[in-house]
């Protein structure tokens, strides 16, 4: 069935776009849902009269991608997964657990987008994610799959960590506050050049 796009579907084209697609697709999905029309005189000569506004319309998609692009470049995600002591997954990473995680971190991006290999993602370790915006523009998201035990051994080298670095700060302290009364006790113990003569040193310098 040949018909013209009412708005952009992933993996077919976008507003605008005549294509030809299965029966039971279009009158399942695409016409009941708003998605597309039926390719004929009138809704072609409709869509022709709407070009400007619709090349309007993807020129914003596009810079949209791009931003979207740049920061989702910029993400890691990570995901704690069900493993064994070898690391060998005992579940799965799917595209709803990525866009999740996603959602926690304010980005909104449809499941359908996401791109999971999931068969090729079966040990703890670090792989990449697509995830298709707009057009042929894309972003490969670094993906971190932990276990439980990964997740228990960092946090236990993090406490490690703080422990060490609090005495080492501490011991810092100790040492700056001993050197400080040392130089306290040395000044006191020091006579100052300037202080005024006692009594008795009056008194002798009175009988010369």
């Amino acid at each position: 069935m040949k018909i013209i796009l009412n708005q952009d579907v992933v993996n077919l084209g976008e507003e605008g776009d005549v294509c030809v697609v299965k029966d039971g697709y279009a009158r399942n999905y695409l016409l009941p849902t708003g998605a597309a029309v039926i390719y004929n005189k009138t809704n072609a000569a409709l869509f022709a009269s709407r070009a400007e506004a619709i090349e309007k319309r993807k020129v914003a998609k596009r810079a949209e991608a791009a931003s979207l692009k740049e920061k989702l470049d910029a993400v890691t995600l990570e995901l704690v997964v069900p493993a064994g002591e070898s690391g060998k997954l005992f579940g799965s990473v799917t595209s709803i657990m990525v866009q999740d995680a996603l959602n926690k971190l304010g980005f909104e991006i449809e499941r359908k987008k996401i791109e999971v290999q999931t068969h090729a993602i079966k040990m703890t370790g670090t792989y990449t994610v697509t995830v298709h915006l707009y057009e042929n523009e894309s972003s490969q998201i670094k993906l971190v799959v932990l276990s439980d035990a990964d997740v228990k051994e960092r946090a236990r080298k993090a406490a490690e960590e703080e422990a060490k670095a609090k005495a080492e700060a501490e011991a810092q302290a100790k040492a700056e506050a001993e050197a400080e009364a040392a130089a306290k006790a040395e000044a006191e113990e020091t006579p100052s050049e300037d202080a005024a003569p006692s009594e008795a040193e009056v008194e002798e310098a009175k009988e010369e």
